[in-house]
């Protein structure tokens, strides 16, 4: 081959070490998912965590790696007893937030979870590891409870579920 051929072509293994080295130069971001889960009477399931002082939507941290989908699905689990499947999840939401405090930016992820039946409902249980409790709450006193930046999160995503779009935010504002 001649050397005027791309390192891609010339030298495959040393592409693959290029490229192994701008990957590990680049950002990481963690990324969040939690999930709008409601009741028949259109309630909607928050959680109140132990290791911070506010209520939450249910849902975590993304581990390395890992799809966003399949971490709002194993977060659930873990917390919640509650399982669900890929095609019960539908994208809601996608909040960049900024800067803040000791954290570096994020991606954090809404997924809409639909109505639990009776049955999933009855199965529900906390793991007292992470949680106090949950509780299905109106949207009013969901908004009472949640910190100010998750309810804006939370709003655009109930309003990107009514209108069957995906809300973008930035620190959970669209503008």
């Amino acid at each position: 081959m001649s050397t005027d051929e791309p390192l891609y072509r010339r030298d495959p293994h040393a592409w693959q070490e290029h490229l192994a080295e701008g990957n590990a130069r680049q950002a990481r971001k963690r990324v969040g998912a939690d999930a709008i889960l409601r009741d028949s009477q259109g309630r909607i399931l928050l959680v109140d965590p132990d290791y911070k002082p506010d209520w939450d939507l249910p849902g975590g941290m993304v581990e390395a790696n890992e799809p966003p989908l399949n971490g709002v699905i194993r977060e659930l689990k873990e917390e919640l007893n509650l399982e669900l499947s890929t095609s019960q999840l539908a994208l809601a939401c996608v909040d960049w937030v900024s800067p803040h405090g000791p954290w570096d930016d994020s991606l954090m992820l809404i997924f809409d979870g639909g109505q639990l039946d009776t049955d999933q409902i009855s199965r529900l249980q906390p793991d007292h590891n992470e949680l106090k409790r949950f509780a299905f709450l109106a949207p009013d006193t969901a908004r009472q409870r949640l910190r100010p930046y998750i309810w804006l999160r939370l709003e655009a995503a109930l309003k990107a579920v009514e209108s069957h779009t995906v809300a973008y935010l930035h620190d959970g504002n669209t503008g």
